[in-house]
């Protein structure tokens, strides 16, 4: 979600003359995009956030702006009163507030004769329109694969979880609205685009008679030019058997689904008020499995959850070992402000948080490795992203990275059977089919 609000933000400064730096010291706007989804990221926002403070006091003109999760959707005063050297706080995905600031300075900046053949160019080459979504110009036409977000903020209210707090309540887009961004991502060379929101199943949840996400991907999926669709992150309670058969059905949206268990204990799960049960998780992924044969799986864990004792570390343990997923992303708790969980206790000490996460880190990669193995000597079919050092690099249809060699052609933006020779816990090697 930070990845496509500061592409916004870059594309509406674009539109008023300025182009990217390609340092903080010779910009003359610098926009921080902070997440405060655990403590880690805070810390790590506030650290950069100082260390631009000698910037300011040495440029008084720069525009110094803070944006997203830190800032949220409610008052800023408090930030305003702690930082009073940044100029503009942004709520996430809005920067109304810092195009203003920069038109009520400056006016409009006048673009550049340069500047002007540019833009022209690029409205040519692309066909890009004034209402259209515009990438910002470093990544215009290069980007393979991109993010667009359907749903903002989020209404569940985890006990754990900061987002409703700082993203607001879910506000569904429209359907029209969407399509018309996917469309013009196309028309500047995107062939993936990955479906956005904090729970993206509940898409038109909050629209009377609304749309929900399978009708959405019904309608993108007809558009020209597009060549995979991806949707994240779910949640259990709203996987329906109507989402995974338009899954099955529509052939560009691709066999990976991302489902959070974040534990595998009920009395965890109660009281991370996740709406399911440890038997309700596990026959969904059943029902993922038997209707999308060969479907890429991937979830989310929390390990040190106030009062988590070793047996309810287990379950969750023995519950991905029973499963064997393709992913599990792990964090360890971190107390949020404003959530029911800081009021608790954050009892499980950082030495067995850690150790926790290590564990299903270790078991996660042994599983990974044989279900990877799997794949020796067949045949896949890769969308090539980029080329990193002497290899392409591209993923799988159920998200798998791989990287090969071939000199003999751009493969970028391209699909390619790729033969696999070599496999790992996180990426595969293979060799270019010939035609």
């Amino acid at each position: 979600m930070n990845v496509a609000d500061s592409q916004r933000v870059a594309s509406e400064l674009e539109k008023l003359g300025y182009r990217a730096s390609r340092d903080a010291e010779s910009a003359d706007v610098i926009v921080l995009n902070t997440c405060v989804v655990r403590q880690s990221a805070e810390d790590k926002a506030y650290n950069r956030l100082m260390s631009l403070k000698p910037l300011k006091e040495a440029r008084p003109d720069l525009v110094l702006s803070l944006m997203g999760c830190l800032v949220g959707v409610r008052d800023a005063s408090p930030l305003q009163k702690r930082f009073p050297f940044v100029d503009v706080f942004l709520p996430p995905s809005d920067p109304t507030k810092l195009v203003d600031l920069l038109h009520s300075r400056n006016g409009t900046i006048q673009h550049d004769e340069a500047f002007e053949i540019e833009q022209i160019e690029t409205e040519a080459r692309y066909r890009l329109q004034d209402a259209d979504l515009v990438l910002p110009a470093s990544v215009r036409g290069e980007l393979v694969s991109a993010h667009v977000p359907i749903v903002y903020g989020c209404s569940h209210v985890c006990t754990f979880c900061i987002i409703p707090y700082r993203r607001g309540i879910e506000r569904s887009r429209s359907v029209g609205e969407i399509a018309a961004d996917v469309r013009s991502l196309v028309n500047q060379g995107v062939k993936e685009i990955t479906l956005l929101g904090q729970i993206v199943d509940r898409y038109g949840y909050d629209v009377p008679d609304g749309p929900r996400l399978p009708d959405l991907l019904r309608a993108v999926h007809d558009i020209d030019g597009l060549e995979r669709i991806r949707f994240l992150t779910s949640h259990p309670l709203y996987m329906t058997d109507e989402l995974l058969d338009a899954v099955a059905a529509l052939p560009k949206v691709c066999e990976h689904i991302e489902v959070p268990v974040q534990a595998g204990d009920d009395e965890m799960l109660k009281k991370m008020k996740r709406g399911y049960t440890v038997d309700e998780y596990r026959a969904l992924i059943g029902r993922i499995r038997e209707r999308i044969p060969n479907a890429d799986i991937a979830t989310d864990i929390i390990v040190g959850m106030p009062g988590e004792t070793e047996e309810q570390f287990m379950g969750t343990y023995n519950l991905l070992k029973e499963l064997k997923l393709d992913v599990a992303h792990v964090a360890m708790f971190s107390p949020r402000p404003n959530t029911v969980a800081a009021r608790w206790a954050d009892d499980v000490p950082l030495e067995e948080k850690e150790r926790r996460r290590k564990a299903i880190d270790e078991l996660q990669a042994e599983i990974v490795s044989n279900i990877n193995s799997k794949f020796l000597g067949q045949t896949v079919e890769v969308l090539v992203e980029e080329k990193a050092k002497n290899r392409w690099k591209g993923r799988t249809r159920t998200n798998k990275l791989v990287f090969f060699e071939d000199d003999s052609r751009n493969w970028k933006g391209k699909l390619a059977s790729v033969k696999i020779d070599w496999t790992g816990p996180w990426s595969m090697i293979g060799k270019i089919e010939k035609t």
